[in-house]
């Protein structure tokens, strides 16, 4: 007799993949969330932000895109959930927003309980991160659509600001010092790129280079960093960010102009931060021009600040605080608006 299991989709399993991860879930809670794992939709109180003048939502939605190719792979699945809560909260804390919760959505071709659990464990581990509750999300058993192992993971995070201290970009003005934060590595970005350089197979990604300081898959599996705490903790040290850029797919040269007025360009020091390993090893390794790597990546830069020069010290010590590694890389010019390196 034919049933749904027959046809590849097993309830069961289903069933067992959300009570191995609510531990991981229930870890991630804030006294704002309603109500428990399991029901229709996540509730979140916005009770405790009624006294901001004028409470505004921010949001974020993102993947982790070919990223998860490693993952399969290397059999390591507790870290891409980072990346996918990091692609989501860092966007919202560079307008100044303060994530308040995420859900995530896992397409897969075969339900295997523990995979997910280790999916949904990185995914609580970036929402403990961040400050913001994993109130919901969905595993969605495909088969037919997916290999059945191989899968796919995007989130969706909300978060709040008072509209006062959103951070927009419109106060920059020639002469304000560009602060950048360390990258982890190559983040959640350019990965098609990556692996059309390296051999994608399991013996490639396992050996180990001094330079790297461990594997080749170690260093492109690492987590993409979240800032949030760090563009927190400058905010709590009396500094008002000017403007802000998540640098992602597009690296320097789309991203820093997102976050300037018309009239406005940034200078980039490329000499005045070291730039990670692992980028010296694709552009040598690909044979990529220094232009399309800078257009790619993010150069050992995850996040970047404009900052009145007065409060470059206090922001560089709150970052320090936070536990980042904050450089001064440039300024902001007078000029047509985009991006010089120098």
């Amino acid at each position: 007799m034919l049933d749904y299991k027959s046809a590849g989709v097993d309830i069961e399993a289903g069933y067992r993949s959300v009570e191995l991860m609510k531990k991981h879930v229930k870890e991630t809670m804030r006294p704002e969330v309603l109500g428990g794992i399991g029901g229709f939709s996540g509730a979140f109180s916005m009770n405790g932000f009624k006294n901001m003048e004028n409470p505004t939502l921010v949001s974020g939605t993102d993947g982790v895109g070919t990223k998860l190719k490693l993952a399969f792979l290397m059999d390591r699945h507790d870290t891409v959930g980072i990346d996918c809560v990091a692609m989501c909260v860092n966007d919202i804390a560079c307008a100044g927003g303060e994530p308040l919760f995420f859900l995530d959505y896992i397409a897969c071709g075969k339900n295997e309980p523990e995979k997910i659990a280790d999916i949904v464990k990185g995914v609580a581990d970036g929402c403990k991160q961040a400050g913001a509750a994993l109130i919901g999300g969905e595993t969605a058993e495909m088969p037919g659509f997916y290999p059945e192992d191989e899968y796919d993971l995007a989130g969706f995070a909300v978060g709040i600001v008072d509209q006062k201290d959103m951070i927009d970009g419109s106060t920059v003005r020639e002469g304000d010092v560009l602060v950048g934060m360390a990258s982890s590595g190559v983040h959640s970005n350019g990965f098609s790129l990556v692996r059309r350089v390296f051999t994608m197979t399991r013996e490639a990604l396992d050996r180990s280079y001094d330079e790297l300081g461990c594997t080749l898959g170690e260093a492109l599996l690492r987590p993409t960093k979240i800032y949030v705490k760090a563009l927190r903790s400058v905010k709590e040290a009396g500094v008002r960010i000017k403007a802000c850029s998540h640098i992602t797919g597009g690296g320097f040269y789309e991203n820093i102009p997102r976050m300037l007025p018309d009239g406005m360009q940034a200078v980039i020091e490329k000499n005045s931060y070291p730039i990670l390993p692992i980028f010296g090893m694709l552009m040598r390794e690909g044979g990529i021009a220094e232009q399309m790597m800078y257009n790619t990546y993010n150069m050992g830069i995850g996040m970047v600040m404009a900052l009145d020069p007065a409060d470059v010290d206090r922001a560089m010590e709150a970052v320090r605080a936070a536990g980042e590694i904050p450089y001064v890389i440039g300024r902001i010019e007078a000029g047509e608006k985009g991006v010089k390196l120098c």
